[in-house]
């Protein structure tokens, strides 16, 4: 008979580390160089004027914004079933889209990504890595003014 190699995948212990939560990270927007990144479902015919709303909103607020990016939902065949769902829970968006974001960053020297849905902890956390800058969702940036 064959081990269970359950012994393998045994947690590590951190003895005498105390790991700290993460609070939301706020985003000082007063001169930051910021990209815009909405996630809408295919049946929200008003997401331009969402878009519009949040840009304006960033520039009131001090913020420069140099790029938006929209990820739309239930266009396709498939897409229509899961509409309300993200393409994915580590990052929300999909693949390319998060790509296509990480490629604007850099050509425009972003500061940070903000979404417009709420992020979670791990998603700000992958998101920040791929992007090469912070992100956060639009709710945390108009909380640090």
């Amino acid at each position: 008979m064959h081990q269970d190699r359950r012994r393998d995948r045994r947690p590590v212990r951190c003895v005498g580390l105390v790991r700290a939560r993460h609070q939301a990270p706020t985003l000082a927007v007063e001169g930051a160089d910021v990209v815009i990144v909405g996630y809408f479902s295919g049946k929200q015919k008003d997401f331009a004027a969402l878009m519009d709303t949040a840009a304006q909103e960033m520039t009131t607020r001090g913020a420069r914004v140099v790029g938006r990016i929209v990820q739309r939902r239930g266009i396709s065949d498939g897409g229509v079933k899961k509409m309300a769902l993200p393409y994915s829970s580590r990052t929300l968006l999909s693949y390319g889209k998060v790509r296509e974001a990480a490629a604007l960053c850099e050509q425009t020297n972003a500061d940070a990504v903000v979404f417009l849905p709420s992020l979670t902890e791990r998603q700000r956390h992958v998101l920040t890595g791929m992007l090469g800058c912070h992100a956060v969702s639009l709710a945390n940036a108009l909380a640090a003014d």
